[in-house]
């Protein structure tokens, strides 16, 4: 089997390459060791014509199509090739393997004509059955549906497992994904199961497919969707062989409004990759405050209602008031991360995939629709509910939590406090802003792109065969596909700012980095030198900019030239007297170079004007304290540790503090506080040393040996 790889590998590198003659003989090697026949023939024909075209040019004939057909030619293998390696995934994965089975032998014709009519003699079945006799109209609407279930999970399986498509088999399925007279859910289905068929393998009639239906669709749903699978399915590797590929995407992207429906995509890609911190942050942060500020609490049995206190009306008259406070700040802060893009539902809806329903691949991105046959019998049963309904209707959730919720609706209900099933039957319950989303929203391409994006990547992450898929959201949600060569000298360059801009924000620092390589030299400004941490030639660029001066300031310091970064606050002083964030940074440079005096005259000055700060009295306490003015450096220490806003480093400074002034055992105890709020362990590997500026303990007479001797008691 590594052989084998090895083989197709081979063909790969030479079809990547260009290089015809190289292919031809490495899929001929691979041929001879794993015979096809069927395939054995159609390389035989192709080297053939290669043989032709060689000898003509040999003969030195002028030959005006030479170009066209040698691409041609290597387009040829490459559907060789592509087959290939579609056999060989199907052999590697028994699901894919039974997909490809059952749905061959379901039926004897899978004709794009066949297909058409089925979707077409559907929507017209639909809309008979208004005509039906009231009592049969039930009954007759649940076997159409069922039926036509069941057609559209075979053809999406038979999609998904299909092989490489002829141009012809393209335009066919084109005007099928473009007709006004196919439902939109069936459209929606077939976009992607060509785009999980394009994802795994590469094919340039499905990438085109997917731009036109892209180009040309008026369903917004469907739009999106072809959107998704058009960008995700980018292969730059295979250039060489499909030069359209690139020409294909400068016509889209020559428009101001497909640049920007990239971004919005790139953008919500690295919302889509934040899910799990997401979920972690509404679990352990979140969802605790609010039940707890609501009288809930949760338990084995489910969420359960806690009683009032009596006298807490009288003991603590405020604290309703209080309690609401914090929840609507709770709620507040949940809206936020909803209206950022945040996948606030992931995490909940994670543990209710594991219905028989989400067994088909298809039924996770299935639009959701409550005449869905694996809903019926839970239909019957919640009956005309009009929270539910709600929920369907304007809840924010993705397709697949709309099915997960609807089928665990009524354990869910059981569970609940009585008082809150009450206000669901009465229908008096109410979706808060959080969970609603207005009609004009859902009908916007990026509140449809979301949720789209949501579907996806809880089949790549929660589907128990998602290691048979090829999943793309691994590579492109580490916000990878702006940084495709071939979107590089292209209209969305200056489209990667706002891209650079969201990943600063959210701390994707590294992801940042390597998107600015892709910048051209054009976009190379103050800003991006800036981003770079060029902050010199930055400033070489604009001497006088503010800006610029102080992040070079920062940068000194951060590496330890003091006297540099001092140099650089008094110029930024020159330029903004009395700024009190570069007096304060001179003032710490000052302390840093153990010119105490110096910097507690700019200090007296700060504290003088800002006496509540603590940053300042912290940076003042320690100037103190090194500057031997023990009582004045102990009494802002105190008063800091007294205060609301205390830090480990308050203790730290104590403890340095008492220590100068010989009060050895008080100094522990601080020092021993210190070490337990900074997170020290102090186990038998971990050096006292590291915890302090060995530099300024010598300079105040603290040798190493009683800096040993101070570890020995702050760990005792």
């Amino acid at each position: 089997m590594i052989y084998q790889d090895k083989a197709t590998e081979r063909i790969s590198n030479a079809l990547i390459l260009g290089d015809v003659g190289k292919a031809l003989t490495e899929m001929s090697a691979y041929l001879m060791a794993w015979p096809q026949m069927q395939t054995q023939e159609r390389l035989q024909a192709i080297k053939k014509d290669y043989d032709l075209m060689v000898d003509y040019w040999c003969r030195g004939m002028e030959d005006p199509q030479q170009e066209q057909q040698y691409q041609l030619l290597l387009q040829r293998i490459y559907v060789l090739y592509a087959n290939v390696s579609i056999y060989h995934r199907m052999k590697a994965s028994a699901y894919l393997t039974g997909l490809y089975n059952t749905v061959r032998q379901s039926r004897k014709n899978w004709s794009v004509l066949d297909i058409r009519h089925e979707m077409e003699n559907y929507v017209s079945d639909v809309a008979m059955i208004e005509l039906e006799p009231e009592h049969q109209r039930e009954e007759r609407s649940d076997a159409i549906y069922k039926a036509h279930r069941q057609e559209m999970n075979h053809l999406f399986n038979f999609v998904l497992t299909s092989r490489m498509w002829t141009d012809g088999v393209g335009r066919s399925f084109t005007d099928l994904l473009l007709s006004p007279t196919v439902d939109s859910i069936d459209q929606q289905l077939l976009v992607s199961a060509i785009s999980l068929s394009q994802w795994m393998q590469f094919d340039i009639v499905k990438f085109r497919l997917l731009t036109e239906v892209y180009r040309r669709s008026h369903d917004e749903h469907v739009r999106q969707r072809a959107l998704v699978g058009w960008v995700f399915g980018i292969e730059d590797d295979w250039m060489r062989v499909y030069p359209e590929q690139k020409e294909t995407l400068d016509a889209l992207m020559s428009s101001d409004a497909v640049c920007k429906e990239l971004t919005e995509l790139q953008i919500q890609l690295i919302f889509t990759a934040n899910a799990d911190r997401d979920s972690d942050t509404l679990k352990n942060e979140i969802l605790p405050e609010m039940l707890k500020n609501n009288h809930f609490k949760v338990t084995k049995q489910g969420i359960q209602e806690v009683e009032d206190d009596p006298l807490e009306d009288v003991l603590h008259p405020e604290a309703e008031e209080e309690r609401m406070e914090k929840t609507e700040a709770v709620f507040q802060r949940m809206m936020d991360m909803q209206r950022q893009g945040s996948d606030i539902y992931f995490g909940g809806f994670s543990q209710m995939k594991r219905y028989p329903f989400f067994y088909d691949t298809s039924n996770w991105l299935v639009p959701f629709y409550l005449r869905h046959p694996d809903l019926a019998q839970f239909r019957k049963k919640i009956g005309d509910n009009r929270y539910v309904e709600s929920m369907m209707e304007h809840g924010p959730l993705c397709n697949s939590d709309k099915y997960s919720f609807y089928i665990v609706f009524l354990e869910m209900f059981e569970r609940l406090p009585k008082s809150m099933r009450e206000l669901l039957v009465n229908g008096e319950a109410r979706l808060d802003k959080i969970e609603t989303a207005s009609d004009e929203e859902q009908r916007s391409p990026a509140y449809i792109r979301r949720i789209y994006l949501m579907d996806l990547y809880r089949l790549f992450r929660l589907f128990p065969n998602r290691s048979s898929l090829n999943n793309t959201l691994e590579s492109i949600g580490t916000m990878d596909f702006f940084k495709n060569p071939l979107f590089s000298d292209t209209p969305l360059d200056p489209y990667k700012r706002d891209i650079v801009k969201v990943l600063r924000k959210y701390h994707y620092n590294e992801e940042s980095q390597r998107l600015m390589d892709f910048f051209p030299e054009s976009m190379r400004d103050v800003q991006y030198y800036m981003w770079r941490g060029m902050y010199s030639i930055a400033l070489s660029m604009e001497p006088d900019n503010e800006r610029v001066m102080a992040a070079h300031a920062r940068e000194l310091f951060e590496l330890g030239n003091y006297d540099e970064a001092a140099d650089e606050y008094d110029k930024l002083m020159l330029l903004n007297p009395g700024k009190e964030k570069y007096i304060l940074n001179k003032a710490v440079c000052l302390v840093n170079m153990y010119e105490y005096e110096d910097a507690l005259k700019l200090l007296y000055q700060l504290n003088y004007e800002h006496p509540d700060d603590d940053f300042i009295n912290r940076v003042m306490a320690w100037a103190l304290t090194s500057d031997g003015k023990m009582e004045q450096g102990e009494q802002k220490y105190r008063q800091l540790i007294a205060g609301d806003t205390t830090i480990a480093d308050d203790y730290q400074g104590l403890g340095c503090c008492l220590w100068l002034q010989n009060r050895i055992n008080e100094a522990a105890d601080s020092l021993r506080k210190f070490v337990e709020l900074s997170g020290h362990n102090m186990n038998e590997d971990d050096d006292f040393f590291e915890l302090f500026d060995q530099q300024w303990a010598m300079r105040h007479g603290i040798t190493p040996i009683q800096i040993k001797m101070m570890e020995s008691l702050v760990r005792s």
